[in-house]
C-alpha cells in the first residue's frame, strides 16, 4: 500500500499542478438567459476538496464543497477567463491544483436595440413621426419571435407588439420628451432596452408684439426708453431682433418665454420713426407691427450743448454792453432839460391886457469851434389901434452862446 501511494505522488508530481485538474462548461456556446454550468474535475476522477471557482482572477461565489458551480441566467457580463483551484489528500498530506484558464464567451439572442426617428429627432407641429426600433437576433435565433414595445417619459405608449416601428401622424409640442423601445423574444426572460432619444417638437413662433414705454409719443431728447418684444407662442429658444426703419439695432435671446428688452437713450430727432421687432425660432419667424415714435422739439443734444454756449456768451456779453451804457450815462450828462421857459414881466398891451410870450429855441454848432449856438425867438401880440388894424409883431433876437457838452 504504500508503494502505491508513493507512485501515485510521483504520477501527480509528474503530471503538475496545472494538468491535474481540468475545468469544462457544458454548454457550448452558452447564450444569455440560460444557466452556464462550470465542472472542475480532477485527474482520474479524483475526488476534490476546497473547491474554488475563478472568473478573471476573482473568486466567485460558488460552494466550495461541489466541484460544479451554477450561473443561472447567463448575460453577456458573464464573459471571461475562467478556472478553479481544488485539493486532494494523501495520507497525510494536502496537495492544491489549480487549473488552466479557458475562455467562456456568452453569446448575445439579439443585438441591443436602437431607437430612431423619421424623418428627424427635431420637427415642426403637425409633422409625421415614425419612432424605429431596430435590432437583429442571433442566427441560431434567427427564426424566434421578437416583442417591441415603446415607451415615453416611464409611460408605455405601445406594448409587446410584432412590429417594430410606431407611427403619430401630426406631432404637438407636447410629444416632445425622451423615448425608447424594449425588445423581448417570446417566453424568454431576456429583454433588452435602446438608448433614450430626446423628441423635440418646436412650434412655430407667434406674431410678437412690441411696445414702447414709457409712451410712443411726446418724448424728448434725454429720455430714456424701453422696447419690449414678446412672442406669446413659440417653442424656445427664441431669437428677437429689434429695428428702426428697417435698420437692425440688436438682438436678445430669450431661453424661458420671457420678453425680450432694449433700452436706450434718445440723442437726437433721428431716434424718432417706426420701430419693429422680429421673432424666430428653429422653424420659423414673424415681425411685430411697427410702433411709431414721436418726439417733441427734438434737436441735436450736441446742438443743444452749443445752443446752451451760445446762450450764455451772447447773456455775458448783453450785461457788458449794459455796465459800459451805464457807465457812459454817468459821464456824459445832457445839458438841455425838459420843462417851459420862465414867464418874465412884460408891458402890458393896452388896456390892461398881458401879452403872451412865445420862445423858439434852435441849436447851431459851429463847425470851427467846439462850441454850440442857441438862438432864442421871442414873439408877443401888440394890442392894435382903435381902427382894427392887424397886429404888429415884434420879434426879437436873441444870441446866447455856451460849450456844447459832450
Amino acid at each position: 500500500m504504500l508503494l502505491w501511494t508513493t507512485a501515485l505522488f510521483l504520477a501527480v508530481s509528474c503530471v503538475g499542478n496545472n494538468v491535474w485538474l481540468d475545468l469544462q462548461f457544458l454548454s457550448d456556446p452558452v447564450f444569455e438567459g440560460e444557466v452556464l454550468t462550470l465542472k472542475c474535475q480532477g485527474w482520474m476522477h479524483t475526488q476534490l476538496s476546497q473547491v474554488t471557482f475563478y472568473k478573471d482572477g476573482k473568486p466567485l461565489n460558488c460552494s466550495k464543497n461541489h466541484q460544479v458551480c451554477f450561473i443561472e441566467t447567463a448575460t453577456v457580463k458573464n464573459s471571461g477567463q475562467y478556472s478553479c483551484k481544488g485539493q486532494k489528500t494523501y495520507t497525510t498530506r494536502w496537495l492544491t491544483y489549480t487549473s488552466e484558464a479557458i475562455r467562456v464567451q456568452v453569446q448575445e439572442l439579439f443585438l441591443p436595440p436602437v431607437l430612431s426617428a423619421i424623418p428627424s429627432p427635431e420637427l415642426g407641429e403637425d409633422s409625421p413621426l415614425t419612432l424605429r426600433c431596430q435590432t437583429k437576433p442571433h442566427p441560431q435565433k434567427s427564426t424566434w419571435q421578437l416583442f417591441f414595445s415603446f415607451h415615453k417619459n416611464g409611460h408605455i405608449l405601445q406594448e409587446r407588439s410584432l412590429h417594430p416601428e410606431l407611427s403619430i401622424p401630426e406631432v404637438k409640442e407636447r410629444d416632445s420628451g425622451l423615448y425608447w423601445c424594449k425588445v423581448a423574444l417570446e417566453g424568454h426572460r431576456v429583454q433588452k432596452q435602446s438608448p433614450p432619444l430626446e423628441i423635440k417638437v418646436q412650434a412655430p413662433v407667434s406674431r410678437p408684439l412690441l411696445t414702447l414705454q414709457p409712451r410712443a409719443a411726446g418724448l424728448a431728447v434725454g429720455d430714456v426708453v424701453e422696447l419690449l418684444c414678446k412672442a406669446e407662442r413659440g417653442s424656445p429658444p427664441i431669437l428677437y431682433s429689434f429695428y428702426l426703419n428697417g435698420e437692425i439695432l440688436g438682438n436678445y435671446s430669450a431661453l424661458h418665454g420671457e420678453a425680450a428688452p432694449l433700452r436706450f437713450l434718445l440723442k437726437s430727432e433721428q431716434d424718432a420713426g417706426n420701430y419693429t421687432c422680429e421673432a424666430e425660432n428653429i422653424i420659423s419667424r414673424a415681425s411685430s407691427r411697427p410702433v411709431k415714435l414721436s418726439m417733441n422739439g427734438s434737436q441735436d443734444m450736441s446742438t443743444l450743448i452749443s445752443s446752451n454756449q451760445l446762450v450764455a456768451w451772447l447773456l455775458a456779453c448783453v450785461l457788458g454792453l449794459m455796465v459800459i451804457a451805464a457807465g457812459l450815462l454817468a459821464y456824459f450828462r445832457p445839458w438841455r432839460k425838459a420843462g417851459t421857459l420862465r414867464s418874465r414881466n412884460l408891458p402890458s398891451a393896452p388896456g390892461g391886457e398881458q401879452c403872451p410870450l412865445y420862445a423858439n429855441v434852435h441849436y447851431q454848432k459851429d463847425k470851427g469851434e467846439n462850441v454850440t449856438y442857441s438862438l432864442v425867438h421871442t414873439k408877443r401880440k401888440e394890442a392894435l389901434p382903435q381902427d382894427n388894424s392887424i397886429y404888429t409883431e415884434m420879434t426879437h433876437s436873441r444870441s446866447n452862446k455856451h460849450p456844447a457838452k459832450y
